[in-house]
Formats: structure tokens, sequence, C-alpha cells
């Protein structure tokens, strides 16, 4: 199966700190440490590393805390004037968890329903501008589908895959990829605090990203 996304396009990858992990700023893109130390990184040195020839242009725009709101707030400046072919978005995370570990700041999380009409609206805004799209759904490394904030993070997550079958967007199931590997390991294994990964936890995360995007090891 061929990379869906084409030879020469630029790609930008947007969502919280699980994007960022310090990616360079204004634009995160360029020489060492650029990309942050994440999964956006992995799947650039995994892509140069296999499909050199291939030359995808990475551009990380994660900024740590974000939520769906503060997407729309920067949507202009750090999505639609950079002009990118792809956009790849992962948010979610913080809209569900600081309605658990800030109850006292209500306005701080965002409702499912809010969640919903500004994704759609930011992704209405996007898809007249670019050649692909690629959405990632939040996740809880959390085995425990009854827990309070897993359980909500599902609804969330089906959210996502919701609009990207709606808009014919590829889908990225970073919960189900976690799950998988939840049978074998612990996780704290993966995550201190169940949400921002260790190394191997990002490689969880781009290696679901480049399945879903039709990668091959012998692509090259």
């Amino acid at each position: 199966m061929p990379l869906a996304i084409p030879a020469n396009s630029q790609l930008l990858m947007i969502g919280d700190s699980i994007t960022d992990c310090g990616r360079a700023r204004p634009i995160g893109e360029g020489g060492e440490g650029a990309l942050g130390s994440g999964y956006v990184s992995l799947v650039d040195s995994i892509l140069k590393a296999v499909s050199p020839a291939h030359r995808i242009r990475i551009t990380n725009m994660g900024i740590s805390g974000d939520t769906v709101v503060n997407l729309r707030n920067r949507w202009q400046q750090d999505v639609l004037d950079l002009a990118p072919d792809w956009l790849s978005i992962m948010i979610g995370i913080n809209d569900v968890w600081r309605q658990f570990d800030s109850p006292l700041q209500p306005e701080w999380g965002v409702p499912l329903k809010i969640y919903l009409s500004t994704l759609t609206e930011l992704i209405a805004a996007a898809l007249p501008h670019i050649k692909g799209l690629i959405l990632m759904t939040p996740y809880f490394i959390e085995p425990n589908r009854t827990d309070p904030m897993r359980a909500t993070m599902d609804r969330y997550g089906i959210v996502v895959k919701t609009l990207a079958e709606d808009v014919g967007a590829r889908v990225v199931d970073t919960q189900a990829a976690f799950d998988r590997a939840l049978v074998h390991l612990h996780p704290m294994s993966l995550a201190a605090d169940r949400v921002h990964p260790n190394q191997a936890g990002h490689m969880i995360l781009a290696r679901a990203f480049l399945e879903a995007i039709g990668f091959e090891w012998n692509l090259e």
C-alpha cells in the first residue's frame, strides 16, 4: 500500500503537550530538536530513515496545555497561514482532564458538546485549503474502561472517529493502540500520570500514526 501522504508534501501536526514535547518556537521545524522529543519527531525520523526520497516536511505546532478552544484561538496563525498540504490534529486530553483535576474551575475543561462543535468548526475551516486530514483520538492510559476519566475520554474519542468518517479523514485510534500494549504492560510503564508518555509510549503513538497513513518498513 503506498504512503497516503505524497512525496514533497508538508505535514503540519497540531495538538497539546503530547504533540509539543519541547518543539521549537515560534514554528517547530528545522534543526536538531525542533520537532520536540515525542511522537512527531519519531514519525519524522522513521520516514527519513526508511523513505528519504519521499521528503515529507513535518511542522510541529503543538502547545502544552491546549484544549480545542485554544486551538480555535490560534487556528489562523498556526494552521491556515502556514498552508500545509496535510494536517494532523490530536486534541481532547486537556478538554477531559481539566474536568477531573480542576473541578473547582469548570471553565478550564471543555464539555463534549462544545468539543464537538469547535472541532467541527476547525475542520471545516481547514478542509478547503488542505489535501489530506488525519484525526488522532485523545486517550487515557488506563485499561479499566469504567474508570470515570477513561469512560469520558472514550466518548470524546468517538466524536473524533465520527468526524473523521463524516469528512473522509484518516483516523488514528490512539486509545486502541495503548489498549493493545496494556494487555501486557502496566500503565505506569508507559506514562507515570497515565497521560504524558515516556519514549515507549510515544513510539506507540508514532507507530499508530504511521500505520494510519499506510507506512511500510520496506517503502524504499
